[in-house]
């Protein structure tokens, strides 16, 4: 069962009143709460899209038309603002993939709940093995290490997986890093991991710096089971995040959000988090 947002207000709340020093004039409730949160350090872990930014190699790139611009070209009465169309598939720049994405009758993004949005910001770091391996997949060994300094991951948990893959954004061939023969290289999550962070850990989302769930020499042989695994579980994922080196391993928050389409099936993200 997904109780993540209480468990994160309640330790909030736990700490703020057991802060020495604490005036009594301070706004009570969740005003004093969001004030206090607002002293926080916020870092964001998304990427600005737009069209030529890396993508699934099967998707078109963006088209942005302007419609309308200050000068008031097409405003009536030379009212002039601006205005833009854009046209991209749903899984573009930092995007979130709902269960539907793979599985039909599960979940579309309007039927993920607000309170699945602010979570535990658990983070993987992995970037030494896959600068050392490119192929890397994230192992239990990595798991436990961190359990060891932090303890359990958290029920309803946002698990990131650091690779430090985004460095090489906005380059679509350093993304990729095909080798010769056409083989993509970049580090993937494994089942195994997966399976103890669903099934025996019950994370709400997971989410990672490369273009896919699976490593690059899955995809590349059209094999996305771990990504198939993850929505069949019906939970959603964050993939292409940003700025995973600049968080801490546990203790901060993440906050996911993303727009509201009917029955979408897919749709860019704005994912950040609240540091400690």
């Amino acid at each position: 069962m997904v109780k993540p947002v209480h468990a994160v207000i309640l330790a909030a709340a736990l700490t703020l009143g057991a802060a020495p020093g604490l005036r009594a004039a301070e706004p009570a409730g969740l005003w004093g709460l969001l004030s206090q949160l607002q002293t926080k350090t916020y870092i964001d872990l998304t990427h600005a899209f737009g069209p030529g930014i890396p993508h699934w190699p099967g998707f078109d790139d963006e088209r942005r038309t302007t419609l309308y611009s200050y000068d008031g070209a097409r405003a009536s009465k030379g009212a002039g603002f601006l205005a833009h169309e854009y046209c991209h598939v749903g899984q573009w720049g930092t995007h979130v993939d709902p269960p539907a994405h793979f599985v039909k009758g599960l979940r579309t993004i309007e039927d993920i709940g607000v309170k699945e949005m602010i979570l535990p910001l658990v983070v993987f770091d992995v970037s030494a093995a896959a600068a050392a391996d490119p192929d890397y997949q994230i192992t239990m060994d990595d798991v436990r290490a961190w359990e060891s300094r932090h303890g359990p991951v958290p029920d309803g948990a946002f698990a990131a997986m650091r690779t430090d893959w985004s460095k090489r954004w906005p380059d679509p061939v350093a993304m990729r890093n095909a080798d010769a023969s056409g083989t993509a290289h970049y580090p993937g999550w494994s089942r195994e991991v997966l399976t103890y962070l669903y099934e025996e850990r019950s994370i709400t989302a997971s989410g990672h710096e490369t273009t896919d769930t699976d490593p690059g020499v899955a995809t590349s042989r059209n094999d996305y089971s771990l990504e198939a695994y993850i929505l069949s579980r019906d939970r959603y994922q964050i993939e292409l995040l940003a700025n995973l080196d600049r968080v801490p391993e546990a203790g901060a928050i993440a906050v996911v959000t993303f727009p509201k389409p009917s029955q979408g099936s897919g749709f860019p993200a704005r994912v950040f988090a609240i540091l400690p």
